[in-house]
């Protein structure tokens, strides 16, 4: 049987046996799979606040996936993941690069994004993003990903400016036991993972982790390896300590290590002044963290967090040594009855040595760099229960730009226990990065013997956004849900590049610097219904429409920039189906469209994902997953700044077992 065949039989599968029964799965295999629409709508969120409120109740574009959502969807990585959240942008460069972003300018190199994992920041200053190839842990023990589109500076600070994730594992409490997971396919060639938990002591409990997998090759247009084979392993644990009724102690930690092949086209000095390097990038790094937590009412409590993370990047364009010290204090008291206070500080430390080549080079090639913050946001009950008011700034201090400040108010009304109105109005800004101050980025051209020579600027500013939005959450019946987004952007003193001198060869080198001499505005609707047709089947759909619009300042002589504008896709829609059948078995079903990428020539696709699972019995399950089933292959996406090739994203389908004990 063929893929298509798969997709079809399936497909028909769910939707003639959900509307025949409303049996549900075996009370024995149920966790927190199966909460109702009325559970996931308050499950609650941390990442609008700092505090934990319902997510009916949020005042911003907010979304979650919980550990089911995960589960279901037959992902094997962070980035795929993000797939399933509605206004999200993702698209696969090659076997182990992704562009992620939310809201427009996405890029591999994307920059507008936070991410964070149980508080750690994942952000590189390199280049003002995040290294999607390194960011993993154990699926099993993320307990849910909270994705804000839009701005989220006033809490997080700089450089969440289009959307901050939030990546939150699981307590070790709540993972005790043994675990082991694995299997294989054609592109997902091998993975396996095992954990154990269990206890210290009173009220302490621990898990160690490992995991291992390998990728094989995308493919070229036509047809032929990419030569991005991709494996990684990593190991780490996660101890909590209930130490009493007010305080609470985590300590955690990972290590990981791993290969990414990759072809790279790079400028030579020499005639032909190009070459082809088959090569590869050796990657590791750690982590490591600890978090008390003191709670001392239920009108007040405090968090104090620190952590030391490592990073070390081997290849043949730029070698990198990074290490990241960060402290963070954060302190929450209700003011009288109708005032929510949250306030805090933070301090990042940021140095690198970095090994430059002919392809990049910076200067200085070692720096040390420093971020001071204090944030204060108040949440006031104008009406009890019905209308709030929330205001708040960040301050921060940064080597790039000096002050900076982020300020924002928000609005929330809540007529009817089933519906929530909320507006905002925020300021954020992207601080500059250290590519933007010192690098020199050799690009070949199409013209044999001319190159262009990228350069920085240490008079570059901030990008500044003021972001408008408008949100509405609705449950008109208990098994209907729908949630609405509108946003109007405003951006100024974006990154232009400023053409230059030209420089006598060979290689005739012609020279553009970076600026901020562009300004633009993106605006859009983001559309998240969901229906609980049965007690065992849940449809959850997506739509987004953006539209993005570039301008330059007078004096700009930047022709390039303006094209960001067809680099990513004005149309979006998604839809997931999750049945729960008889004896144990699962069905389910993601389709996805997403419109063509004129600038890069990539025609819009339609993808379906199907994953058919068993469990025999408890604590055991059998899965077996086709993706990208409706084709052979398409390219999403073209690397804009780092010469690799253009590699296309392939079906495939793969095997799974999972044992718990």
């Amino acid at each position: 049987m063929n893929y298509k065949s798969i997709c079809v039989t399936a497909l028909v599968l769910f939707s003639n046996t959900a509307w025949a029964s409303g049996e549900k799965m075996d009370a024995s295999s149920a966790d927190l799979t199966h909460l109702s629409l009325e559970e996931l709508m308050n499950v609650e969120v941390t990442s609008v606040s700092r505090r934990a409120e319902k997510l009916s109740a949020a005042p911003a574009a907010v979304s979650v996936l919980t550990a089911d959502d995960l589960r279901r969807s037959g992902v094997t990585s962070i980035p795929e993941a993000l797939r399933l959240v509605p206004g999200m942008e993702v698209a696969r460069v090659d076997a182990h690069n992704w562009a992620i972003s939310a809201r427009g300018f996405n890029d591999l190199f994307a920059n507008k994004l936070l991410v964070l994992m149980d508080g750690r920041s994942l952000y590189t200053p390199l280049f003002s993003g995040v290294y999607w190839d390194t960011q993993d842990t154990l699926l099993e023990d993320i307990d849910r990903v909270e994705v804000i589109r839009g701005p989220g500076a006033t809490l997080w600070g700089a450089n969440a400016v289009n959307g901050v994730i939030n990546i939150i594992t699981r307590s070790a409490k709540d993972t005790r036991g043994l675990l082991v997971t694995g299997g294989g396919g054609a592109e997902e060639q091998g993975f396996a993972g095992v954990r154990y938990g269990g206890e210290l002591g009173e009220n302490a409990y621990y898990r160690v982790y490992a995991k291992y997998f390998n990728r094989d090759d995308q493919v070229l247009p036509d047809g032929s390896d990419s030569h991005d084979r991709w494996n990684m392993e990593r190991g780490g644990f996660r101890i909590d300590w209930d130490a009493s009724t007010e305080n609470h102690y985590t300590l955690q930690s990972d290590l990981y290590s791993g290969r990414l092949d990759q072809t790279y086209f790079l400028p030579t000095p020499n005639p032909p002044f190009a070459q082809t390097n088959q090569t590869h990038l050796n990657v590791s790094g750690g982590n490591v963290l600890g978090r008390w937590s003191h709670t001392f009412s239920e009108r007040s409590d405090l968090k104090l967090q620190v952590y030391y993370d490592r990073t070390v990047r081997d290849g043949p364009v730029l070698n990198e040594d990074r290490d990241t010290f960060d402290v963070d204090l954060q302190h929450r008291f209700l003011l009288g009855e109708r005032q929510d206070i949250v306030w805090g500080a933070g301090y990042r430390l940021c140095s690198d040595e970095l090994d430059n080549s002919y392809t990049v080079t910076f200067n200085p090639d070692q720096r040390a760099i420093q971020l001071f913050s204090l944030f204060a946001q108040d949440e006031i009950a104008l009406v009890q229960n019905r209308l709030r008011l929330t205001l708040g700034s960040k301050f921060e201090h940064n080597d790039f730009t000096g002050f900076e400040y982020q300020p924002s108010g928000r609005l929330s009304w809540t007529p009817t226990d089933r519906q929530t109105v909320w507006a905002s109005i925020s300021r954020a800004v992207r601080t500059p990065s250290l590519a933007e101050d010192d690098i020199q980025l050799r690009q070949l051209t199409s013209t044999p013997g001319v190159q262009v020579l990228l350069q920085g600027n240490r008079d570059f500013a901030s990008e500044e956004l003021l972001a408008c939005e408008l949100g509405y959450r609705w449950r008109p019946i208990a098994r209907v849900s729908l949630d609405v987004t509108a946003f109007y952007h405003d951006y100024d003193h974006l990154r232009s590049l400023e053409p230059g001198a030209v420089l006598p060869g060979p290689p005739l080198t012609v020279t553009a610097t970076a600026s901020n001499k562009l300004h633009g505005e993106t605006y859009g609707i983001e559309f998240a219904p969901s229906w609980q047709v049965t007690d065992s089947w849940r449809l959850q759909a997506g739509y987004t429409f953006l539209q993005n619009q570039l301008h330059r300042d007078a004096g700009s002589g930047d022709t390039t920039s303006e094209l960001d504008e067809g680099r990513n896709p004005h149309h979006q829609f998604s839809l997931r189906s999750s049945v729960d059948l008889p004896h144990n078995l699962e069905v389910d079903c993601a389709v996805r469209y997403v419109e063509s990428l004129p600038d890069f020539q990539i025609p819009s696709y339609i993808v379906v994902d199907v994953r058919l699972a068993w469990r025999p019995f408890k604590n055991f399950e059998v899965a077996i997953v086709g993706q990208n089933l409706l084709d052979d292959r398409h390219p999403e996406f073209q690397s804009l700044f780092i010469p690799i090739e253009r590699t296309e994203v392939q079906h495939s389908v793969y095997g799974k077992v999972t044992w718990r004990y």
